[in-house]
């Protein structure tokens, strides 16, 4: 698969198809060297056509015997064209058969059956009946009208020969084109479809690798910034203290909060490398708000945590829940570094959970869509649920989330 410079997609001409070979080594050299065979057909109805136009030609006056015969190659080279102006030469073929009334001959008829099949596989069924149709009433009318001038005892019957001459040319050579026109454009329209579905197998590739990349990066991001914040904060207190206690006891909670990064890092790794190809991409067991919490008062963050009401939760809500919790407080002890309180609540209700993370350490204009915030918001739809952050008063910033605890559409179609 190759991209355009437009940016569509475009797959190699029966690429991914797995066409069946063509039967038969005498179709397969025809199929490889079009021109040669209408080069052979027109040659053959040359032939046929001249031989047939020549007993005409040699009782008729010159210029009109000249004319069958510049009419005759004029047809039998317009075949060699035939697949892209198929018109063409079934024009020329009613061109010759006009000329029957004046000088009886059967040039003609190896032509119009020729041209006329070419005109049904090549152009089109409506345009082959519409074209026989009205070259057949052309030559009826033109034998009629010269019979009733030359010699109107025999009218009708040259007029009915005529009819029924041109007439059975057409209907053979349309009979035999419509039934493989139709065939070609059928399996022509087969193989455009395989076509679309190879493009759009491909596309749905692309966008479901895309939508990986975004689900990695938003998985990484909460794992490495978090931990990260944490230990950043554990490391700058231990080096702020002059008690080696303190400090020592900074130290083994970023140990401990760096593991635990590690062990989150590995099961999510071994998660994306399963060969199971439904393995969910997430951690194996949700993270804990109170652990979270936890972590973030060890690091000496003015953090408190209130939850109500029961806290039993489907897994793709609690795993949401625990990842809403960490983001939000990472970027509050990340942005609002002199805040005196944050606080975070969790409300469980028997439809939903509510998150509410607000702190008051806001200084200046707070930044707004990180990519922090993006990937919550992203996490929260997953669920079902939605999430909102922005200012709350002077000083204050707060996040708040809403997670649904029935199954929804999103978590079905994940």
């Amino acid at each position: 698969m190759a991209d355009s410079p437009a940016g569509e997609v475009r797959v190699p001409e029966d690429a991914d198809l797995a066409l069946p070979r063509p039967p038969g080594v005498i179709r397969r050299f025809w199929a490889r060297h079009p021109l040669l065979s209408d080069i052979l057909i027109a040659l053959l109805c040359l032939v046929l056509s001249f031989v047939g136009a020549s007993v005409g030609a040699a009782y008729a006056v010159w210029g009109l015997s000249a004319a069958i015969l510049v009419l005759v190659v004029a047809g039998s080279t317009a075949l060699v064209f035939r697949r892209r102006v198929p018109l063409l030469a079934f024009s020329l073929a009613i061109a010759l058969q006009l000329t029957v009334p004046f000088a009886p001959h059967g040039g003609a008829s190896a032509l119009l059956i020729v041209s006329t099949y070419s005109l049904a596989v090549y152009g089109s069924t409506r345009r082959c009946a519409t074209a026989g149709i009205a070259g057949t009433l052309l030559v009826t009318l033109v034998a009629g009208v010269v019979a009733g001038v030359a010699h109107a005892d025999s009218a009708v019957g040259d007029t009915l020969n005529a009819f029924f001459t041109t007439g059975l040319s057409v209907l053979l050579g349309a009979l035999v084109g419509v039934n493989v026109g139709n065939r070609k454009r059928y399996l022509d329209a087969v193989l455009d479809r395989s076509r679309q579905l190879a493009i759009e197998r491909d596309q749905q590739a692309e966008l479901a690798a895309a939508a990986e990349r975004e689900r990695i990066a938003r998985e990484m991001h909460d794992i490495v910034s978090h931990s990260l914040t944490v230990i950043v904060a554990l490391a700058e207190g231990a080096g702020a203290t002059p008690d080696p206690d303190r400090a020592r006891a900074a130290m083994t909670a970023a140990a401990e909060t760096a593991r635990g990064a590690l062990t989150d890092m590995r099961a999510m790794l071994g998660v994306l490398r399963s060969d199971d190809p439904d393995a969910p991409l997430a951690p194996l067991q949700a993270t804990a708000p109170a652990a979270v919490v936890a972590s973030a008062q060890e690091a000496g963050v003015p953090v408190t945590l209130t939850t109500t009401g029961p806290a039993d939760l489907p897994p793709t809500t609690a795993y949401a829940l625990g990842r809403i919790v960490q983001e939000g407080l990472t970027n509050a002890m990340r942005h609002a570094p002199a805040a005196r309180s944050i606080r975070v609540r969790i409300d469980n209700t028997a439809e939903r959970v509510r998150i509410t993370i607000a702190n008051d350490g806001v200084a200046g204009t707070a930044k707004q869509g990180g990519f922090g915030i993006r990937g919550l918001q992203e996490r929260a739809r997953h669920a079902g649920g939605t999430l909102a952050s922005g200012p709350d008063g002077p000083g204050r910033w707060m996040l708040r989330a809403e997670l649904p605890l029935a199954p929804t559409h999103q978590e079905d179609e994940a």
